[in-house]
């Protein structure tokens, strides 16, 4: 090789390199932060080129040695829960972090009504007042996008006990799930809330897992678009930016700033996943909420977004290596959209990701606000998520969804529909039950008249002789009242066609 090549091939690998001996490591480190329980706990950061250093934690010590790039990692064995206990690592200089717990550690992930922040949930003064849970740990991650996979996180709120003050910014649906998983399991939670309002699900996935999978070539024809009308012009429009805003139920004031409206290159494939999923995932955890979809409802997004959604979650699962945690989702609440929206397609697309082993719905097709996309009952939304948790992760025999469509039979000239999560029966919440709707082989729905009979429930209608479809809940705020005997909402759906034998 060409001796110029090799000296500046020398340059690079020396600029790479920190200069002095300076340890230092990511913000997922710090005091009163959770480590994940049962899972080997993995200690990194960077330091000079070939520094030595020492890792102490739990009574154990651990030395390394910083590669030609000045990175270094230890790793140290599964534990139970406990705490708190002390974390130190001393080379050229020694670091220091006290008041670790180990328990369990959640990513709350998703849009606006995941980052929608607990001071504006409903009763949120009081709640604030209760939120002195010293076993529950937040952390939040700074909103960012990247071009490429970023090492290093930056917070807003590093480690924090959860406080009154420490809660208030924080996501509300993260902290009622982690307030009933304290409450009721007694073992340290820690939330990392990494989201932003009003982004889609190709944002959070990796370019890896959308390049490649061709059937996923339509998200990049539709970033394609949003980028050509960039979000800039909106604010130049104030027709669309009075649309947009009364949509959000946000304020509209020409003279001052919009930070609602988005920011362009959150819009971009891989681009949070870049900057706010890639530097968590070498930091075990024992599994993810996830509160999005508003935003892939448009006419270019809605068609893909089965398969887009469930290959976010295999790709999160791959990139952490600890197989398949459990992932739990939020389906989209009843709203009025626009109408070009699909909003019911969105919740049949996240409907199928339960196909995926250790996934759970939480179904709010029940407590959202007609007029307002951010609904204020957070309250009900984590319980529910808790609820999976509790069922999934740490095997309670607890019922934690509502009816799931199962499978129909013909009843002459009716329908009979049976549901998983049904065992205990089925009720009309407020009466007659209502929300469901029958098609012929024409394919034309109308309404229909429906009855809980145990664990399934008849439909039919006098117009439809020979009904072969159902749906139930099929429109953006739809009016439908079916339950299980646990008080869990069904999800909508829709049938496939049934012909006659």
């Amino acid at each position: 090789m060409n001796m110029r090549l090799l000296t500046c091939a020398g340059c690079v690998l020396f600029l790479a390199a920190p200069l002095y001996g300076s340890v230092s490591m990511s913000a997922l480190f710090a005091d009163h932060m959770v480590v994940q329980r049962h899972q080997p706990v993995h200690i990194w950061g960077d330091a000079a080129a070939g520094e030595s250093l020492t890792v102490e934690f739990r009574g154990e010590q651990r030395t390394t040695t910083a590669d030609p790039l000045g990175r270094w990692m230890v790793e140290f064995p599964p534990g139970e829960a406990g705490g708190p206990f002390v974390l130190t690592v001393r080379g050229a200089n020694a670091l220091t972090f006290k008041d670790i717990l180990v328990g369990d550690v959640w990513i709350a992930s998703g849009q606006s009504n995941m980052t929608f922040e607990l001071r504006g949930a409903r009763n949120a003064q009081q709640e604030m007042e209760g939120a002195n849970l010293p076993q529950m740990r937040l952390l939040m991650v700074k909103q960012r996008f990247a071009d490429y996979p970023l090492e290093n996180v930056a917070v807003t709120q590093p480690w924090s006990a959860c406080t009154p003050d420490s809660a208030a910014a924080f996501s509300a649906v993260a902290f009622f799930f982690a307030r009933d998983l304290v409450e009721r399991e007694h073992v340290p939670i820690g939330i990392i809330e990494s989201a932003w309002g009003w982004t889609p699900a190709e944002a959070w996935t990796s370019m890896t897992a959308l390049s490649r999978d061709a059937s996923l070539m339509p998200v990049f024809s539709a970033w394609a678009v949003t980028a050509a009308a960039e979000p800039d012009t909106l604010r130049m429009q104030p027709e669309k930016r009075a649309e947009i805003a009364e949509k959000l139920s946000m304020p509209n004031d020409e003279n001052l700033p919009v930070p609602w409206l988005p920011v362009f290159k959150t819009w971009a494939p891989g681009a949070l996943y870049n900057g706010m999923i890639a530097p968590l995932t070498r930091f075990p955890i024992c599994g993810v909420i996830w509160y999005q979809g508003e935003s892939n409802a448009d006419p270019r997004r809605y068609p893909v977004y089965a398969r887009l959604f469930q290959t976010l979650i295999q790709d999160w699962r791959s990139a952490w290596s600890e197989g398949n945690f459990p992932f739990l989702f939020v389906q989209i609440a009843n709203f009025h959209t626009g109408p070009d929206d699909h909003w019911p397609d969105v919740r049949v697309a996240q409907l199928a990701a339960l196909a995926l082993v250790n996934t759970a719905m939480t179904v709010t097709i029940d407590i959202g606000d007609p007029r307002n996309i951010h609904p204020a009952d957070k309250q009900d939304v984590g319980h529910r998520l808790a609820l999976a948790a509790r069922a999934i992760v740490y095997g309670e025999q607890v019922e934690y969804s509502g009816p799931i469509f199962r499978s129909m039979s013909r009843a002459g000239d009716s329908l009979r529909l049976y549901f998983d999560h049904a065992d205990t029966g089925l009720v009309a919440g407020g009466g007659t039950l209502q929300g469901f709707e029958v098609a012929g082989p024409d394919g034309k729905f109308v309404p229909a008249v429906a009855s809980v009979e145990d664990t399934s429930v008849l439909v039919s209608s006098p117009a439809v002789q020979d009904p072969v479809q159902v749906r139930y809940g099929w429109s953006d705020n739809p009016v439908c009242n079916l339950f299980n005997k646990d008080g869990l909402p069904a999800s909508p759906f829709r049938t496939l066609s049934m012909g006659r034998e």
